[in-house]
């Protein structure tokens, strides 16, 4: 294993004699690659002056915007409290947006306080509805569900979004009041369908017969039927595509229209609808997926916070994200966001090194616009920890890990000024096939198909569909889902299967199905015709969908499946991915060995970002489906270099790609003639015998720094370990510790170029200094960072490094001795199970410099 890490570090040596050293890449500077962050105006408490110092705070740190959520107040803060869309609250949310605009920052805002849309001006006529049966009639009654978590001045029902009447009327306080200042926000933003219970809506079953063809109460038996009859399922499909069509049509045409008309984009989180999540995403500019809780990924050293209930909360999946950014790469939309680091780990216990791979899982998954969630609204005045939101991870100056933000935010900014500005290259259009969906049971409140992010292994991962992208993911296939709506929009050129947003496509694979619509096989016919490649696996469906004219159109769907099934073009495999090899479409093999990647093309460039998130692979020879001219790109040290190349054994060419657990970065391939240095075809030439870590064992001095409650404790501990056990009270310490040794320069031959300095376990951040002169901070799994050998003196180097922890022992101490910081009005203050927050109750926290620490050379 060793031997391969060298491998990989001469591969730098190599390069930088040919080409030279390698270059740093430049920012471009765009507010859109920065991380944006949602910002809680607590109460609407807020200020100009207080305004100003946050988002100058926010400029400096390296943030690209703020998206502001109106939400619950402060109890003792009453009299501050500003009601939502009043004309002092105008002024405000003017003023935040001239300073913005000031700073370079943007500015979104959701369109109300809390969440879902509601309010005061919603009545019961225009509510959220349920049906109800009554003397063997379906009839109307009100959910009766509240705004959840509301600022003053924005109580209230929950609106009716199936209802088009419902949403113009609510749009219109925005006419007269937000879109008549001066200053406006960039987009306009809907939270997660958390409409519980809503299930029907007044012209419900007008809008039904003039849908489906036929009068649901004439179906009344087979609607209220639970025992799965055929006749149900087909009635039960009719009821959900008549919800989706409204939602899609009545809510999100509708409100997306509005906001066009006054000159907003439109962030929209559709996940949790009642609709198919890939046509509700296609409407609006920037749909956005959800991270919430922690991957649980296999790095080593990567803590999860053991609190955390999966089984009540879920897990993030890459799986979930793709429904967000597949309708934006077929219709051409060039940001996908998402709401990232929700409940990553309980209060006052998120890292930085814990952030990183839910980020770039993110971006893998096709994300490029991250919104950190989040930081509430905290006056500068307000004593330690501020101002705090119900959920965790809070990023604002009041974290411990403030003052070391902004590396993730460069981190971010590198990677998305990549991921913005290239374009998707995948190759395999997947159809999800919902009408199968339909027909299984639902499970959510109101019997209804609720499609969220967070349990997938409830509806996706069962289904077909879900284990065929499961697959197809860990093979390493780039593909995107596709609807019926926009398979409907497909077109064939030269290139392949254009969508109508210009990405293009090798093939479409049609996964094990047994309901589809008549118009989409009549496109796929069309599209067969024209030369489009087809897969289907198994075997092809032979039902329509829906109750109307059944056995009519299903005999229609098995005569065009027949038809189907007889062009060139068309194949229907037993075995999928031995058919998607046969017809050459790319994938990239190495992905089996547990990496996560994005292939994206960037005019003759193509640009691979792989994130090694488990804990199988190391470093190893592979080849890319691209061929040319490759380098790499770290965003983590912003630096390029080119990588060690081969001829591989089958006669492609190969890269040597050396990824520890933990990281990642890009692999940038230009179709451009690559030229092979001589060494760089064999391995043999490299002395590696002698390449062995150094443990750096010597005594330690320890030296307490600055943090809450004040040490001033200095020890010389004999090896490394928390400092929680080093003096009294440091259980309770949070902030910085330095820790210090002396060494000798490692006996090694003359060509070492440089060195490599492991720190082990860290918690959470170490700032390292050699002879006086920085080396960078370390702050992200693995903890490691380059030593240049010319830095070294033979005898007496001196390294410190002062690591900073998280807060959580002082909040031990702090929530005892100070309980009334807990002064929020709704929900107040709960742990990661939802339980009053309890800190005096925790265990101390590991903190400092774990180690071991090592140093090992490179050639």
């Amino acid at each position: 294993m060793k031997k391969y890490v060298l491998i990989g570090l001469l591969t730098a040596f190599c390069w930088r004699m040919l080409l030279g050293q390698p270059q740093p890449e430049r920012s471009i500077g765009n507010q859109q690659a920065k991380p944006w962050t949602y910002w809680w105006w607590m109460g609407n408490a807020v200020n100009e002056n207080d305004i100003t110092q946050q988002l100058e705070q926010f400029a400096r740190a390296g943030l690209g915007g703020v998206h502001i959520i109106p939400i619950y107040g402060v109890k003792g803060y009453e009299k501050q409290f500003i009601p939502f869309l009043n004309d002092r609250w105008l002024g405000v949310f003017a003023h935040t947006v001239r300073e913005g605009k000031r700073l370079g920052l943007g500015v979104d805002l959701t369109m109300g306080t809390g969440w879902p849309f509601g309010g005061p001006g919603v009545s019961t006529a225009v509510a959220a509805k349920k049906w109800k049966l009554e003397n063997g009639k379906l009839l109307t009654e009100l959910t009766r569900q509240q705004v959840k978590r509301p600022a003053p001045g924005g109580e209230g029902l929950v609106l009716d979004y199936f209802s088009q009447s419902a949403i113009e009327q609510y749009v219109k306080r925005f006419d007269s009041t937000l879109a008549r200042l001066p200053e406006q926000p960039r987009a306009v933003y809907n939270d997660s369908y958390e409409v519980f219970g809503a299930n029907w809506t007044d012209n419900f079953l007008a809008e039904f017969k003039n849908r489906r063809g036929y009068d649901l109460t004439t179906q009344l038996t087979a609607f209220l039927d639970t025992t799965r009859t055929e006749t149900s399922i087909l009635v039960q499909q009719d009821y959900h595509q008549t919800l989706a069509d409204l939602l899609r049509d009545g809510f999100t045409k509708t409100w997306t229209s509005w906001a066009h008309g006054h000159q907003y984009r439109v962030r929209n989180q559709a996940h949790g609808s009642p609709g198919n999540l890939i046509d509700l995403y296609a409407v609006v500019d920037i749909p956005e997926t959800e991270s919430f809780g922690s991957s649980r990924f296999p790095i080593p050293g990567l803590r999860v916070d053991e609190q955390y209930e999966v089984d009540r909360f879920g897990t993030p999946n890459s799986l979930a994200m793709k429904f967000a950014s597949s309708a934006a790469n077929l219709t051409g939309k060039p940001l996908v966001s998402s709401e990232t680091g929700t409940w990553l780990a309980n209060h006052f216990q998120v890292s930085l090194s814990q952030i990183k791979p839910q980020v770039d899982q993110l971006f893998t998954a096709g994300v490029n616009h991250i919104f950190y969630h989040g930081v509430p609204y905290s006056p500068p005045a307000e004593a330690w920890p501020g101002w705090v939101f119900y959920a965790s991870t809070n990023y604002g100056p009041a974290s411990h890990f403030w003052p070391h933000l902004p590396l993730l935010n460069q981190y971010i900014e590198r990677c998305q000024t990549r991921l913005q500005r290239s374009k998707p290259d995948n190759d395999v259009l997947v159809y999800f096939p919902i009408h199968d969906l339909w027909a299984t049971p639902a499970k959510s409140a109101g019997g209804i198909h609720q499609l969220e992010v967070h349990h997938v292994e409830r509806w996706l991962l069962p289904q077909p569909f879900g284990q065929l992208c499961e697959q197809l993911l860990d093979r390493g296939y780039s593909f995107d889902y596709v609807s019926d709506d926009l398979l409907n929009k497909l077109t064939v050129t030269k290139e392949g299967i254009r969508s109508p947003g210009g990405a293009t496509y090798q093939v479409i694979v049609l996964p094990q199905t047994t309901y589809l619509p008549e118009q989409s096989l009549r496109q796929l016919e069309r599209l067969a015709r024209q030369g489009a490649r087809i897969i289907v696996d198994g075997q092809l469906p032979a039902k329509a969908p829906g109750f109307y004219k059944h056995a009519a159109r299903s005999a229609e769907i098995r005569q065009l499946a027949k038809t189907l099934g007889q062009l060139k073009s068309v194949t229907v495999s037993a075995n999928l991915f031995e058919t998607l090899r046969q017809s050459n479409v790319r994938a990239e093999t190495w992905a089996a060995e547990g990496l996560l990647f994005i292939r994206k093309r960037q005019r003759d460039t193509t640009h691979y970002f792989i994130a090694n998130l488990g804990n199988r692979f190391r470093q190893n020879w592979v080849a890319l489906s691209a061929q040319g001219q490759a380098t790499r790109y770290d965003p983590l040290t912003n630096r390029t270099e080119p990588v060690l190349t081969r001829q591989g054994p089958n006669g492609q060419r190969e890269i040597f790609l050396s990824l520890e657990p933990g990281q990642a970065y890009f692999v940038d391939v230009s179709s451009a003639k690559a030229t092979l240095p001589r060494s760089a075809s064999t391995t043999k030439r490299a002395d590696l015998s002698s390449q062995k870590p150094m443990d750096l064992q010597s005594p330690w001095q320890v030296q307490f720094l600055r943090g809450r409650p004040a040490l001033t404790a200095s020890v010389t501990v004999p090896r490394l370990g928390s400092w929680t056990t080093f003096a009294d009270s440091a259980d309770y310490f949070s902030g910085t510790v330095r820790y210090s040794t002396r060494f000798d320069r490692p006996a090694g031959k003359p060509d070492v170029s440089s060195y490599q300095l492991d720190l082990g376990d860290v918690r959470e951040v170490a700032e390292v200094r050699l002879n006086g002169q920085s080396l960078g901070t370390a702050w992200c799994i693995p903890f490691r960072l380059s030593v240049p050998a010319s830095q070294l003196k033979p005898t007496g180097n001196q390294l410190e490094i002062d690591v900073t922890n998280l807060s959580a022992n002082y909040m031990r101490l702090y929530d005892r001795q100070q309980p009334d910081w807990k002064k929020f009005y709704d929900i107040n203050m709960v742990d990661i199970r939802y339980q009053p927050f309890d800190a005096g109750r925790w265990k101390p926290t590991p903190s400092g410099l774990l180690g071991p620490v090592t140093l090992t050379p490179v050639h």
